[in-house]
């Protein structure tokens, strides 16, 4: 520790911590960058799959969430080693490129580590065993899309489209009602869809959800669902072929932007002010009636007076509409938002078939509809549940079948799920082994062993022999060569994922291979750790 002085001549002390600093080499460092990451991957692997368990994290402000998504589980978590960070940036990638596995790439990497190391102890060179993993992920990598089925669908058949969202959604929570659910995703998906480009923009698609009803209540609503009410309540509440004039300049007369001050000294000055200011609201009313509107949404508030005009002039008006919804309502009806009254025109009018008001329930909780527009490509997915959590997980879980809907939509390649295609690839992977002479060998070998880590966990979720049945359906593989013999969760008593209609997309596993890879050799690259002394 020393002494020093800053130019103003303030002592300031200097404490010499390089000593402290503690650092781990070598073997020491990759197993405990090992142990680390296996330790993340072991909270994530009891929620795989369809009969995995949820996860309950509450948030330093005591918000509670319960989910089964991946990637929510681990950016809630508060994580401050870094390799287990990487873990989560992991999944946060899978998430944001595919939107769904997020889990099962979480579960291969810790696999593929586990593995590593075990292979580290026998003195094996952690590039050697990185340049193995490589070796065999592009061997699996190949031999999924050799497995992988094409299969088409149209606007008119949807069906296939609705199968692979169902085996998304039967591993949520919201599985009970999971048909319903990925019907509406996959409409919602088309709704918005360009499929000559094979392009889906999810920003168009807005997922609202209130408290109360049931789950079984949710619907798809071919226009925007606006959480407003009409501003007078003696306003229609519900309007037909309503042109809409989109404002985004408040319903007030102009303040002055500098400091003013007005003094009133007599009575009639104050008369013409107010007669000032009425003449403003009126002349703003009536341009809006100018040019053919029939309902005005609003970004700003306005005050009672020019509330009460509106409500004389018979022009039903919103308030207080966020800057995004404006967007989507323009989008929809196809106007254009209006910064300045003069700015006004006929062609800037927005137009929807019917706006109408509903209200829910006991509470006085209403919403405006806004549907039937001329542009129908943006859509409203209004869900209903008992409670805030659940409706927060079925926006997650909805999420993840819009992904898939789109995925599908950009490469219609599918593989069969219920963990046949891993176990299909380790049994290619393993073959492959043979072809390599020196040490990669192991390494290949290791990684076909931890590929047998999803289908593992999968059984071992759904209460089975996870060794046994993950054998038995193996050598059913492997006997019958037929890549679709998957872990029968659900006990319907058959092992093919055909006849169980389990399906997965082929760039989402592809995917998870290729980033789970990635990240385990960076990891095994990593042979010194330096962190600061914990003071």
């Amino acid at each position: 520790m020393a002494l020093a002085f800053d130019e103003f001549g303030r002592p300031f002390i200097i404490l010499r911590e390089q000593e402290q600093k503690s650092r781990l080499r070598g073997l020491d460092a990759q197993k405990a960058n090992i142990a680390s990451g296996k330790a993340v991957s072991r909270i994530l692997q009891t929620s795989l799959g369809p009969k995995g368990m949820d996860k309950m994290l509450q948030s330093p402000d005591g918000d509670v969430t319960i989910t089964n998504d991946g990637a929510t589980i681990l950016e809630q978590m508060d994580v401050d080693n870094q390799i287990a960070k990487l873990m989560v940036e992991l999944s946060r990638s899978q998430d944001y490129e595919i939107g769904d596995g997020t889990t099962g790439v979480v579960v291969m990497a810790g696999a593929l580590l586990e593995h590593a190391e075990k292979l580290l102890e026998r003195g094996i060179h952690p590039i050697r065993i990185s340049e193995g993993y490589e070796t065999a992920s592009r061997i699996a990598f190949e031999h999924l899309e050799h497995i992988a089925h094409k299969f088409e669908f149209s606007a008119s058949d949807i069906e296939p489209l609705i199968q692979t969202c169902m085996t998304t959604l039967s591993s949520k929570i919201v599985n009970r009602c999971k048909r319903s659910l990925a019907e509406i995703a996959v409409k919602a998906v088309l709704a918005v869809a360009d499929l000559e480009r094979k392009d889906v923009n999810l920003d168009l698609i807005k997922v609202e959800g209130k408290v109360g009803g049931k789950l079984e209540d949710t619907e798809l609503i071919y226009g925007i669902v606006v959480d407003k009410d009409m501003s007078h309540p003696q306003m229609p509440k519900q309007i037909e072929d309503a042109k809409i004039a989109i404002l985004t300049c408040p319903f007030e007369p102009p303040k002055p932007k500098t400091k003013h001050k007005v003094d009133i000294d007599t009575v009639e000055k104050f008369q013409t002010l107010r007669q000032q200011e009425q003449k403003y609201f009126d002349d703003m009313v009536q341009k809006c009636k100018d040019v053919g509107a029939t309902l005005v949404i609003c970004q700003w508030g306005f005050d009672d007076e020019a509330n009460h005009l509106l409500m004389h002039r018979n022009l039903p008006a919103v308030r207080w509409v966020g800057g995004v919804e404006l967007e989507l309502i323009a989008i929809a009806t196809g106007g254009r938002i209006v910064p300045r009254f003069q700015e006004l025109t006929p062609e800037k009018l927005g137009r929807a078939g019917l706006v109408r008001e509903k209200a829910f329930g006991t509470t006085k909780d209403r919403m405006i509809y806004i549907e039937h527009c001329a542009n129908s490509r943006a859509v409203t997915i209004f869900i209903r549940g008992g409670n805030k959590m659940m409706i927060e997980e079925t926006k997650r879980s909805l999420h993840d079948a819009l992904c898939v809907a789109r995925n599908l939509i950009r490469n219609n390649s599918i593989v069969y799920g219920g963990g046949s295609a891993e176990i299909s690839c380790s049994i290619a992977v393993e073959a492959a082994a043979d072809k390599y002479p020196g040490v990669e060998q192991y390494a290949i070998r290791a990684f076909a062993d931890a590929l047998d880590a999803v289908p593992m966990a999968l059984a071992e979720n759904s209460g089975l022999q996870p060794i046994e049945t993950l054998s038995a359906v193996k050598s059913q593989q492997i006997k019958e060569n037929n890549s679709c013999f998957g872990i029968d969760c659900n006990d319907v008593g058959t092992n093919d994922m055909r006849e169980q209609n389990v399906f997965e997309t082929l760039i989402g596993k592809q995917q998870q291979l290729l980033l789970a890879t990635q990240v385990v050799k960076m990891i095994l690259k990593i042979d010194d750790v330096i962190s600061p002394s914990e003071y």
